[in-house]
């Protein structure tokens, strides 16, 4: 196998264990919050913990990829998560497996952005469409994998499984990445560290500020300071990546409409997926009645209609270029989510077929679009 397939196939690896992980906790959490005799702010945070320290630490972790190396930093990123994952199936109560969840953000933050980074470095341009189109591929049938396996080990009382599969996983994985040579040597940067913790402390106070202020308003003082003192933090970042010699995040990228119009739907897109995925699964259980493995079989259409068009969808970019697929795929995905708002309470899982059913295949088939061009 060549060291580009060999590339592309730990990236997939790696990226699944992000995937199998968040949908399949998606599906589990209810058998977990009972187990462990989870609080609804505990459960919160077991899912935020790692969105936390995701979010924060993504940007650092794509520029030390640009400074040491895109296949070492994916390297660490897969061990910190492999040995988190662990943990997590260890934990025995909910601050424990809080921590480590965030311990798994640490490694995403270094996993995540080296994945699809690593393709786009070993891959020619020509190429590289139909590498991310097989990554998505890939990527989607883990995303079906996740609910069912999640929902099927839930209901027999495995969900530490849930945590323990990324760990062969993970191995495999580096297994395949010590055959792969590291693309790009950029050794004569420097980290911009003073960037990276600005970055840093500034997105992870507005992301906390964020996140409790579900729960208490953002009225009460420690909330508001906290998102105060992160949007500061964030600014003083934006005016010292202005005038450092060697940036972490050139700002002249956002000079760009094509960077920047991107990077806006990304949040858009992704912002409404991940709350999509968060609630879904805790309708269907908690609200229409279906158990764990019927809720992980319910999302199968979604993740499907995303795998069947992934390959599709990046052969279609490579010709025609990422503005189309990029307006019909997102409008057909915003349909979607916002049809899911308007499915009350139904008589259980005998009207799936005529209330989630068509709504899932239309978000399947707006995502599959989007995935790859984005």
């Amino acid at each position: 196998m060549s060291a580009r397939n060999l590339a592309l196939l730990s990236a997939i690896l790696a990226s699944s264990m992000a995937f199998i992980d968040g949908t399949a906790l998606n599906v589990a959490l209810p058998r977990i919050q009972e187990a462990l005799s989870l609080s609804g702010v505990e459960m919160l945070w077991v899912v935020n913990g790692y969105t936390l320290f995701l979010a924060s630490l993504m940007l650092a972790g794509g520029a030390l990829g640009d400074v040491l190396g895109k296949k070492k930093v994916f390297q660490w990123g897969i061990v910190i998560f492999s040995f988190a994952s662990a943990g997590c199936g260890l934990a025995q109560d909910g601050l424990m497996l809080i921590i480590l969840r965030m311990a798994q953000g640490v490694g995403g933050a270094l996993m995540v952005p080296g994945s699809l980074a690593l393709i786009t470095a070993v891959f020619p341009r020509e190429e590289r469409g139909r590498a991310i189109g097989t990554w998505s591929m890939f990527s989607a049938f883990t995303t079906i994998l996740g609910p069912v396996l999640g929902g099927y080990l839930a209901d027999i009382g495995l969900w530490r499984m849930v945590f323990f599969i990324n760990v062969p996983l993970g191995v495999v994985a580096l297994g395949l990445l010590s055959k792969v040579e590291e693309p790009v040597q950029q050794s004569d940067r420097q980290l911009d560290w003073r960037g990276a913790l600005l970055a840093t402390l500034g997105t992870s106070s507005a992301v906390f500020a964020f996140l409790q202020a579900g729960e208490r308003g953002f009225r009460e003082p420690l909330i508001a300071i906290t998102l105060l003192c992160g949007l500061l933090l964030l600014l003083l970042f934006l005016w010292w990546e202005s005038r450092t010699a060697d940036p972490m995040l050139p700002l002249s990228l956002f000079q760009s409409p094509t960077f920047s119009a991107a990077n806006f739907l990304t949040l858009l897109v992704y912002g409404a997926l991940g709350a999509a995925l968060f609630f879904l699964p805790l309708n269907l259980i908690q609200v229409q009645g279906y158990n764990a493995s019927m809720a992980g079989l319910a999302i199968l259409p979604f993740g499907g209609l995303i795998a069947l068009l992934a390959r599709l969808s990046g052969s279609w970019t490579d010709r025609v270029g990422p503005k189309w697929p990029l307006t019909i795929g997102p409008a057909i995905t915003g349909m979607a989510f916002f049809s899911f708002s308007l499915i009350g309470q139904t008589s259980g899982p005998e009207a799936f077929w005529t209330s989630f059913f068509p709504v899932l295949v239309l978000a399947g088939i707006g995502m599959g679009l989007t995935v790859v061009p984005l």
